[in-house]
């Protein structure tokens, strides 16, 4: 008789819970009865190797099939979309109760960047932005947030790369969903090793979130989709300003700053009438410097069924170069992906509109 043979079984038919839902603790009252170094086998198959239950050699075949009726995936794919060049790679997926959300990844020379979700849709509302215009549906969880860095990182293994940076700049507001996207960075850090530094939780400028941010052990970077330094003109761009004005936001900024002592981005989508004037640069230039921020100018993709029009390539250029004699650190942000729609909810809107997403070189 092997020593396998003899092992106590886990409880039966427990309830289906999303695979990377489950933490630690869980997972150990899930193989109750079963030899310590079961959940440690099972964690690293999740973690190290990303595998499903199935693809978990070194686990008996009946433990397999239980943890696969136990540990279901949260995301089923919907469609998915590669760049020309093969460097972009868009997922839209079906979460179990029919709500959608969106996942990008992103190859750069140095570095693997995938862009993930924490809500589906978003409820700030901000005019330009195609998952604010679709409205919400509701929060993450935990898992549905990991899992999504998990089946990036297994694309990445299909390329030879490494995920090395996550951003948290995909549909939804973060720090609308504060507890689920820090267990998940929290999660990233500890279980699949990614730095704190390369992890970037973007927000539109929820100060109670950004203050309890500064009181967490991990340094993460913080961005802020700022659009507008001036209260008016950010008051119809961005909504949540009417409750969070520039002001507040820039002292919390600060304070941010002060005690992580990493570094401030903006977000700025460059809107072609709006918000790229000389005037525009003008009080963006003044409100970074103050606060030593880096800049990110974002050209803005167009949206499917949506009227804004970005600001033509020279005028970006223009903009840049106006902050950059205000003594401001500016970059122009790479359009990658235009071609598969690549932005915040464009591919869930390119589905809703035009129907089935067009496939490129690689899909």
């Amino acid at each position: 008789m092997t020593a396998e043979s003899t092992e106590a079984e886990p409880s039966a038919s427990p309830s289906p819970i999303g695979r990377y839902d489950v933490d630690r603790d869980g997972l150990a009252e899930l193989l109750a009865g079963l030899p310590r170094y079961r959940v440690d086998q099972v964690w690293e198959g999740l973690y190290t190797h990303r595998h499903g239950p199935d693809e978990m050699t070194t686990l008996p075949k009946d433990l397999r099939e239980r943890l696969g009726r136990s540990l279901l995936p949260s995301l089923s794919p919907a469609a998915r979309s590669v760049s020309d060049d093969g460097d972009t790679v868009k997922y839209l997926w079906t979460l179990g109760d029919g709500a959608q959300v969106e996942t990008v990844l992103m190859h750069y020379d140095d570095r693997t960047t995938v862009c993930v979700s924490s809500q589906a849709g978003c409820a700030m509302g901000c005019g330009f932005c195609a998952t604010g215009q679709a409205g919400f549906e509701r929060h993450l969880s935990v898992g549905e947030i990991v899992e999504q860095v998990i089946e990036a990182q297994r694309q990445a293994d299909r390329d030879e790369r490494r995920v090395s940076n996550v951003v948290f700049m995909g549909m939804g507001e973060p720090m609308a969903n504060y507890d689920a996207t820090w267990a998940a960075v929290e999660r990233l850090h500890g279980d699949l090793g990614l730095s704190a530094r390369h992890l970037t939780i973007s927000t539109v400028g929820i100060i109670p979130g950004i203050e309890r941010l500064a009181t967490e052990a991990l340094p993460v970077n913080l961005a802020v989709s700022l659009h507008a330094a001036n209260d008016e003109l950010r008051d119809e761009l961005v909504p949540i300003n009417r409750r969070y004005p520039l002001d507040d936001l820039a002292a919390s900024c600060d304070h941010y700053r002060a005690a992580k002592g990493r570094r401030l981005s903006f977000e700025w989508a460059m809107i072609a009438g709006v918000n790229d004037r000389d005037r525009d640069a003008e009080e963006l230039g003044d409100y970074a410097y103050a606060l030593g921020a880096h800049v990110n100018l974002i050209p803005l993709n167009p949206t499917p069924g949506y009227p804004t029009i970005g600001t033509p390539p020279e005028r970006i250029r223009q903009f840049r170069d106006l902050l950059r004699a205000r003594r401001v650190r500016v970059t122009v942000r790479q359009n990658r992906g235009t071609e598969i729609d690549a932005a915040c909810g464009q591919l869930r809107a390119e589905q809703q509109i035009a129907g089935p997403v067009r496939r490129r070189k690689g899909s």
